[in-house]
C-alpha cells in the first residue's frame, strides 16, 4: 500500500513539472546581468579639446551641448570665405550694371547734344549749297565740301548716339554667366566652412546620462576618437543564457520577470533570440554535450532607469501563450 501511494505521489509531480518542460520553462531561474550599449561621442576632426560642457554622471538632453574644439582656424576660415563672397558679390553687381557711370553716361549725352546741333548746322549748310549751286552762284567745290560736311557730322552723330546706348547696357551674357557661376561657388565653399566650424561643437545624439569623460579640455583629440560616453535609457537590455532542452519555448516578445539585489522585482519584454548557441562541445553532440549549448537571450526592461549596469539578475519566462 505504501509502495502504490509514493509511486502516485511521484506522478502527479512527474505531471506538474512535465507542462513546464514544454512550455520551455525551468524550475530554477536563468541566470544573467543588465546590459547596455554605450553611445560613444567623439569629433569628426583631431583637434585641441576646447571646452567640456557635461560631467559624469549629468543627464543631457538631445541636441544638448557636449563638448567643443578650438575653432580659432576655422572661424578665420570663415571670415576669409565671406569676404570674398562680398568681393565676387560686389563684381558680380558691376556686371549687370551699366557699364559707364552715371557721370559718364552725362558727358556722352552732352557729346550727343553737340553732335545733334553740329549736323543740324551742317544740314542747313547744305540746304545753303544746294539753292546757291542751282542759281549758279556755288561752285561745285562748295557744294561737294558741304555734302561731306553733313555726311561726317551724322555718321559723328550716329557713334556718339552708340556709344550711350553700349554705356546703358551690362556686360555680355557670357561674362554675366561667369561671374554668377564664380558667386556660386563662392558659396559653396562658405557654407563648408561654416558646416566645418558648426562640427567642432559637438551636441548629444540623443537623451541620457554621461557615464565617462575620456578628455579634458586642453588635450588633443584623434579623429573619431570618443570624448564622452552616453548611455541612452533604451539602450538597457536584460542579457540571459538558456539551455539548448528549453530554447523552443523563448519567443520573442514574450514576458519575463527578473529579480536582483536590490531592487524591485520587473517585467520585461524578450527583444532578440540568438540563432546560434554560444558555448559549442569540442566534438560530436551526444545527450551529455548538448546540456552544454546555451543561447543569448535578451529583453527589454519595463523600468530601465531603475537598473544598475552589470548587476546580475535571475529570469523567469512567463508561459507563452497559445494562439
Amino acid at each position: 500500500m505504501k509502495r502504490i501511494l509514493v509511486l502516485a505521489i511521484v506522478g502527479a509531480a512527474a505531471l506538474l513539472i512535465l507542462p513546464l518542460y514544454l512550455n520551455g520553462q525551468s524550475s530554477e531561474p536563468y541566470q544573467g546581468w543588465v546590459e547596455a550599449d554605450l553611445l560613444f561621442v567623439g569629433p569628426e576632426t583631431a583637434g585641441r579639446l576646447k571646452t567640456v560642457a557635461v560631467a559624469e554622471g549629468d543627464a543631457v538632453s538631445g541636441g544638448g551641448p557636449l563638448f567643443a574644439l578650438d575653432d580659432t582656424a576655422a572661424r578665420a576660415a570663415v571670415a576669409a570665405k565671406e569676404a570674398t563672397l562680398a568681393a565676387l558679390t560686389a563684381q558680380h553687381a558691376l556686371t549687370v550694371a551699366a557699364q559707364k557711370r552715371p557721370e559718364e553716361i552725362t558727358i556722352l549725352e552732352a557729346s550727343e547734344r553737340q553732335a545733334e546741333a553740329q549736323l543740324s548746322l551742317s544740314v542747313q549748310e547744305l540746304n545753303r549749297m544746294q539753292a546757291l549751286a542751282r542759281s549758279g552762284t556755288a561752285t561745285r567745290a562748295n557744294l561737294d565740301a558741304a555734302i561731306a560736311a553733313e555726311a561726317a557730322n551724322r555718321a559723328a552723330l550716329d557713334s556718339i548716339r552708340g556709344q550711350v546706348a553700349l554705356a546703358a547696357l551690362p556686360a555680355r551674357a557670357e561674362t554675366i554667366r561667369q561671374a554668377e557661376e564664380t558667386m556660386a561657388a563662392a558659396k559653396a565653399d562658405l557654407a563648408a566652412a561654416r558646416d566645418t566650424l558648426d562640427r567642432l561643437s559637438t551636441k548629444a545624439p540623443a537623451d541620457g546620462t554621461v557615464q565617462t569623460l575620456y578628455y579634458r579640455p586642453g588635450e588633443v583629440v584623434p579623429a573619431g576618437r570618443p570624448v564622452v560616453a552616453l548611455l541612452a535609457p533604451d539602450a538597457v537590455r536584460i542579457r540571459f543564457f538558456v539551455p539548448e532542452t528549453a530554447i523552443a519555448g523563448v519567443a520573442l516578445g514574450q514576458t519575463i520577470r527578473m529579480r536582483c539585489d536590490g531592487c524591485q522585482p520587473m517585467q520585461g519584454r524578450v527583444s532578440f533570440i540568438a540563432a546560434k548557441a554560444e558555448y559549442t562541445p569540442p566534438e560530436i553532440y551526444s545527450l551529455e554535450e548538448r546540456a552544454k549549448l546555451v543561447y543569448r537571450v535578451e529583453a527589454i526592461p519595463a523600468e530601465p532607469a531603475k537598473l544598475r549596469i552589470g548587476i546580475p539578475v535571475d529570469v523567469e519566462l512567463a508561459p507563452v501563450e497559445s494562439r
